[in-house]
């Protein structure tokens, strides 16, 4: 007898996924190995920065009060005494009418309040003229007017993203501390299952679901461990996810979720002991998406079909690993656009569209069936388009989830 499964609405599966979230443990990285971590404490700034009023141009420091009333009628002059460049400080107080000649960066000298940028002047030998008076602190970057000592900069639980990086370097942190990453195993089931390098016989396929959840994986800086291919033997995949769920902080499936003759996965989480949050999602493609629960470890039981496979694992692995890793932002970023063809075909369940966006408007990549592989790779989007009794039509504006983005949204938007 079939087993009669209750579809769960997609928001309702998210919710109940990352609520199984634990926290996993911290760990300290070289400033060069912390790209694409997770912070596990605040980014505190040990200076100010700039640390010290400087010169954003080339030019000369000078005293403002020396060019009140300048005119192209009534040029001031000034005298050159000193010339810096970026990292060198002058040992001259500036007086009366004096210039120091300075380079973008370089620290203004005791006495000067404002910068003429060389385009402003007109110079002569050790001299030059200006025709206009500048105000107090005219052309000037001050010390901590982009970040102030003490000020807690970036927040745990953010991407170590290049600006990140910047900012570490910036403030002396040669070490970071950041969240642990998860140990993550992938199996994929299926006799029909031929390794990438084996050449193609009647009946078979190769293995695509295996390599592209390593590359997404690896999207996220994570690494994994692979499984191999599990054959429709009951018994023997039973013994491959044991050992796999032991092993690992989060075990992905590929293929065996649904309710053929074959598909083992159901009956190995129940022998587990496992506790299924759910076996099907309001959801196309990937509505057989099943996730459980072994011994506080994750159980991610995704569709044998690539783009099935690949939307599953964006919607409810991705989330759940930032999650265990403290990350605030763990969904995928969200915008609208307006929908660039007919997409007439109703459907109760929420469809993922894998599309192309172009900043204004978005379009399927191509053939869309939860078996298609060709529009995965040329997609950079999801199409969100809710569950009724109507089609879409060109020029609706349409949810749109971004792939491939370093770092994501805090709140769940579909």
């Amino acid at each position: 007898m079939v087993e009669k499964r209750t579809p769960m609405q997609v928001a309702v599966a998210v919710k109940n996924v990352i609520d199984q979230a634990g926290s996993l443990p911290t760990e300290v990285v070289t400033l060069e190995e912390s790209y694409g971590r997770i912070l596990a404490e605040p980014l505190i700034a040990s200076a100010d920065v700039p640390p010290f009023n400087r010169s954003p141009y080339d030019g000369y420091a000078i005293r403002s009060a020396d060019t009140a009333g300048a005119s192209g009628a009534s040029r001031i002059q000034f005298n050159v005494i000193d010339h810096i460049g970026a990292g060198e400080v002058s040992a001259k107080t500036l007086h009366a009418n004096e210039a120091v000649r300075i380079m973008t960066g370089a620290q203004l000298p005791a006495g000067a309040d404002a910068v003429a940028m060389f385009e402003q002047t007109v110079e002569k030998g050790e001299t030059f003229t200006i025709r206009k008076p500048f105000e107090k602190l005219e052309n000037v970057s001050l010390q901590g007017e982009d970040v102030r000592k003490e000020e807690i900069v970036i927040d745990s639980g953010s991407f170590v993203n290049p600006g990140t990086i910047a900012l570490l370097a910036t403030f002396g942190y040669s070490q970071v501390t950041v969240a642990k990453q998860p140990v993550v195993g992938i199996l994929s089931t299926g006799t029909e299952l031929l390794d990438v390098g084996d050449a193609l016989v009647p009946g078979k396929i190769r293995n695509s679901n295996g390599p592209m959840i390593v590359a997404q994986l690896k999207r996220m800086g994570i690494s994994c461990k692979i499984y191999g291919i599990s054959i429709d033997n009951l018994d023997e995949s039973y013994e491959v996810v044991r050992r796999a769920a032991q092993e690992t902080d989060c075990l992905i499936t590929t293929g065996g979720v649904s309710v053929g003759d074959f598909d083992f996965l159901p009956a190995i989480y129940k022998r587990l002991g496992a506790k299924v949050l759910f076996n099907k999602v309001a959801m196309r493609p990937g509505s057989v998406t099943t996730v459980a629960i072994a011994e506080g470890r994750y159980l991610f039981g995704l569709s044998g079909n690539p783009s099935a496979c690949f939307t599953g694992f964006e919607l409810f692995v991705r989330p759940a690993l930032l999650k265990m890793m403290g990350a605030k932002k763990i969904f995928m970023p969200h915008t609208t656009a307006v929908l660039a063809e007919d997409f007439e075909k109703a459907n109760p369940f929420t469809r993922f569209i894998r599309a192309v966006y172009d900043g204004e408007t978005v379009r399927p990549a191509g053939f869309n069936k939860s078996n298609a592989v060709s529009s995965i790779a040329r997609g950079n989007a999801l199409i969100v388009l809710p569950g009724g009794t109507r089609g879409f039509q060109k020029g609706d504006r349409v949810d749109v989830l971004l792939l491939g983005v370093e770092e994501g949204a805090a709140q769940w938007k579909v």
